[in-house]
């Protein structure tokens, strides 16, 4: 069973949930600005990911922007980042999809093709 960690109200993660079902893959949905996603949880998906942590921020939302994080994540330690991100949903990218050992971040279908 896939975890699909998503915006309900984002486009690229409706265009996630479609392929998806598409693809006839079992997923539990949960919305990240509802239920955002913990600390541990944060932690965990990075170190399976093997992705830089800068790649789990939404950088081209609205709280990303306002909080000027493109300035301040540099000068952030990675337990800073990971404390901030805990803190709101939609600071985090998405969609994550969580499978076993694996974390996919964001959407391209031929990567959650290979992966998935």
């Amino acid at each position: 069973m896939i975890k699909f960690i998503c915006y309900p109200k984002c486009t690229t993660c409706q265009r996630a949930e479609a392929w998806l079902k598409e693809n006839g893959k079992d997923y539990e949905m949960r919305d990240i600005k509802l239920q955002r996603p913990a600390l541990d949880e944060i932690k965990k998906w990075h170190r399976l990911s093997g992705l830089p942590l800068k790649r789990f921020f939404n950088t081209s939302g609205l709280l990303y922007k306002s909080l000027s994080l493109k300035e301040k994540l540099p000068t952030m330690s990675e337990e800073e980042q990971y404390e901030l991100l805990a803190t709101d949903g939609m600071l985090v990218k998405r969609p994550i999809a969580v499978s076993g050992d694996t974390v996919l971040v964001g959407f391209k279908a031929d990567e959650w093709k290979e992966k998935l």
